[in-house]
Protein backbone atom coordinates (compact mmCIF):
# COMPACT_ATOMS: atom_id res chain seq x y z
CA UNK A 1 0.00 0.00 0.00
CA UNK A 2 1.15 3.49 -1.08
CA UNK A 3 1.63 6.44 1.99
CA UNK A 4 -1.50 8.45 1.25
CA UNK A 5 -3.59 5.25 1.31
CA UNK A 6 -2.39 4.68 4.61
CA UNK A 7 -3.02 8.21 5.85
CA UNK A 8 -6.33 8.25 4.53
CA UNK A 9 -7.26 5.04 6.42
CA UNK A 10 -5.59 6.03 9.72
CA UNK A 11 -7.62 9.27 9.50
CA UNK A 12 -11.30 7.47 8.18
CA UNK A 13 -10.96 4.69 11.38
CA UNK A 14 -10.56 7.78 13.73
CA UNK A 15 -13.11 9.34 12.71
CA UNK A 16 -15.39 6.25 12.70
CA UNK A 17 -14.14 5.87 16.57
CA UNK A 18 -14.96 9.33 17.57
CA UNK A 19 -18.68 9.04 15.62
CA UNK A 20 -18.87 5.64 17.92
CA UNK A 21 -17.68 7.61 21.35
CA UNK A 22 -20.37 10.49 20.70
CA UNK A 23 -22.78 8.12 19.34
CA UNK A 24 -22.66 5.95 22.64
CA UNK A 25 -22.46 9.26 24.58
CA UNK A 26 -25.56 10.73 23.45
CA UNK A 27 -27.09 7.58 24.06
CA UNK A 28 -25.78 7.20 27.68
CA UNK A 29 -27.26 11.25 28.07
CA UNK A 30 -30.16 10.68 26.53
CA UNK A 31 -32.61 8.64 29.38
CA UNK A 32 -31.70 11.23 32.39
CA UNK A 33 -32.26 14.52 29.53
CA UNK A 34 -35.52 12.61 28.50
CA UNK A 35 -36.69 12.36 32.48
CA UNK A 36 -35.82 15.98 33.01
CA UNK A 37 -37.99 17.24 29.96
CA UNK A 38 -40.94 15.32 30.94
CA UNK A 39 -40.76 16.61 34.78
CA UNK A 40 -40.59 19.75 33.62
CA UNK A 41 -42.99 19.87 30.81
CA UNK A 42 -45.38 17.10 31.65
CA UNK A 43 -45.17 14.87 28.79
CA UNK A 44 -45.50 11.71 28.71
CA UNK A 45 -48.22 11.89 31.56
CA UNK A 46 -44.71 12.45 33.77
CA UNK A 47 -45.63 14.13 37.39
CA UNK A 48 -42.79 15.36 39.95
CA UNK A 49 -42.88 13.02 41.76
CA UNK A 50 -42.85 15.58 44.62
CA UNK A 51 -45.50 16.06 46.82
CA UNK A 52 -47.45 19.32 45.82
CA UNK A 53 -46.50 22.58 48.28
CA UNK A 54 -48.09 25.46 47.85
CA UNK A 55 -48.21 28.90 50.04
CA UNK A 56 -50.58 30.13 47.63
CA UNK A 57 -54.79 29.48 48.55
CA UNK A 58 -56.24 27.70 45.36
CA UNK A 59 -59.78 29.03 44.93
CA UNK A 60 -61.87 25.42 43.86
CA UNK A 61 -63.57 26.18 40.08
CA UNK A 62 -66.66 24.77 41.49
CA UNK A 63 -68.03 25.46 38.07
CA UNK A 64 -65.99 23.18 36.09
CA UNK A 65 -66.21 19.20 36.71
CA UNK A 66 -63.34 16.89 35.64
CA UNK A 67 -63.51 13.18 35.31
CA UNK A 68 -60.45 11.53 37.16
CA UNK A 69 -60.12 8.13 36.17
CA UNK A 70 -58.29 5.64 38.35
CA UNK A 71 -56.24 2.64 36.64
CA UNK A 72 -53.42 0.08 37.77
CA UNK A 73 -50.87 -2.47 36.21
CA UNK A 74 -48.59 -4.57 37.69
CA UNK A 75 -44.98 -5.12 36.03
CA UNK A 76 -44.38 -8.66 34.76
CA UNK A 77 -41.92 -9.93 37.52
CA UNK A 78 -44.36 -8.70 40.10
CA UNK A 79 -46.57 -11.31 42.41
CA UNK A 80 -49.04 -8.42 43.33
CA UNK A 81 -53.03 -8.15 43.92
CA UNK A 82 -52.95 -4.13 42.82
CA UNK A 83 -56.16 -1.77 41.93
CA UNK A 84 -57.60 1.59 42.93
CA UNK A 85 -60.81 1.35 45.03
CA UNK A 86 -62.88 3.45 42.89
CA UNK A 87 -62.41 3.45 38.73
CA UNK A 88 -63.50 7.41 38.42
CA UNK A 89 -64.62 10.46 40.69
CA UNK A 90 -65.81 13.46 39.37
CA UNK A 91 -63.94 16.41 40.74
CA UNK A 92 -63.89 20.28 40.83
CA UNK A 93 -60.15 21.97 39.72
CA UNK A 94 -58.63 23.49 42.83
CA UNK A 95 -59.79 21.05 45.63
CA UNK A 96 -58.04 18.26 47.14
CA UNK A 97 -59.31 15.13 47.38
CA UNK A 98 -58.50 11.60 48.36
CA UNK A 99 -58.90 8.14 47.18
CA UNK A 100 -57.04 4.78 47.98
CA UNK A 101 -55.09 2.01 45.92
CA UNK A 102 -54.98 -1.42 47.42
CA UNK A 103 -52.26 -3.94 47.50
CA UNK A 104 -51.61 -7.45 48.84
CA UNK A 105 -47.96 -8.83 48.23
CA UNK A 106 -49.04 -12.66 46.86
CA UNK A 107 -45.94 -13.88 47.96
CA UNK A 108 -45.21 -16.54 50.93
CA UNK A 109 -42.67 -13.93 52.33
CA UNK A 110 -41.70 -10.43 52.86
CA UNK A 111 -40.89 -8.25 49.57
CA UNK A 112 -40.81 -4.60 48.58
CA UNK A 113 -42.74 -2.47 46.08
CA UNK A 114 -42.80 0.19 44.32
CA UNK A 115 -45.67 2.48 41.95
CA UNK A 116 -44.56 4.71 39.50
CA UNK A 117 -47.36 7.26 38.03
CA UNK A 118 -48.80 8.12 34.85
CA UNK A 119 -51.15 10.91 34.08
CA UNK A 120 -52.65 10.91 30.51
CA UNK A 121 -53.32 12.85 28.86
CA UNK A 122 -49.84 13.96 28.77
CA UNK A 123 -50.72 17.84 28.94
CA UNK A 124 -52.62 16.94 32.26
CA UNK A 125 -49.40 15.83 34.19
CA UNK A 126 -48.55 18.77 35.32
CA UNK A 127 -51.60 20.18 36.06
CA UNK A 128 -52.02 16.74 38.33
CA UNK A 129 -50.91 18.13 41.46
CA UNK A 130 -50.18 15.19 44.52
CA UNK A 131 -50.42 16.31 48.56
CA UNK A 132 -49.39 12.55 49.30
CA UNK A 133 -49.01 9.67 47.67
CA UNK A 134 -47.71 5.78 48.25
CA UNK A 135 -45.29 6.44 44.77
CA UNK A 136 -42.98 8.79 46.52
CA UNK A 137 -41.74 5.80 48.65
CA UNK A 138 -40.83 2.33 48.53
CA UNK A 139 -43.71 -0.27 50.09
CA UNK A 140 -42.43 -2.84 52.54
CA UNK A 141 -44.92 -5.89 52.42
CA UNK A 142 -44.71 -8.87 54.72
CA UNK A 143 -45.93 -12.58 53.96
CA UNK A 144 -49.26 -11.66 51.83
CA UNK A 145 -49.89 -8.34 53.63
CA UNK A 146 -53.01 -6.00 52.18
CA UNK A 147 -52.12 -2.31 52.39
CA UNK A 148 -54.60 0.39 51.71
CA UNK A 149 -52.84 3.28 50.10
CA UNK A 150 -54.11 7.08 49.71
CA UNK A 151 -53.18 9.10 47.48
CA UNK A 152 -54.16 13.11 47.86
CA UNK A 153 -54.90 15.04 44.79
CA UNK A 154 -55.76 18.52 43.11
CA UNK A 155 -56.36 19.22 39.58
CA UNK A 156 -55.44 22.65 38.65
CA UNK A 157 -57.38 25.11 37.77
CA UNK A 158 -55.18 26.17 34.72
CA UNK A 159 -56.41 22.82 33.36
CA UNK A 160 -56.83 23.47 29.73
CA UNK A 161 -60.84 23.20 29.29
CA UNK A 162 -60.61 20.89 26.28
CA UNK A 163 -59.39 18.41 29.05
CA UNK A 164 -62.53 17.10 30.84
CA UNK A 165 -60.86 13.78 31.47
CA UNK A 166 -57.75 12.83 33.26
CA UNK A 167 -56.28 9.24 34.31
CA UNK A 168 -53.94 8.57 36.75
CA UNK A 169 -52.42 5.05 36.47
CA UNK A 170 -49.87 3.38 38.17
CA UNK A 171 -47.64 0.29 37.71
CA UNK A 172 -46.21 -1.50 40.32
CA UNK A 173 -43.05 -2.92 40.18
CA UNK A 174 -41.00 -5.39 42.46
CA UNK A 175 -38.36 -2.85 44.41
CA UNK A 176 -36.59 -5.94 46.26
CA UNK A 177 -33.20 -5.02 47.18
Amino acid sequence: MNAPLKTANRRLITQLLVMVVVSFGFGWALIPLYDVFCEVTGFGGRTSGQAYESTTVVTPDTSRTVTVQFVSNVAQSGEWDFRPQVASMQVHPGQMYTTHYVARNLRAHETAGQAVPSVSPGIAGRYFQKAECFCFTRQDFTAHELKDMPVIFMVDPQLPPEVTTVTLGYTFYDARG
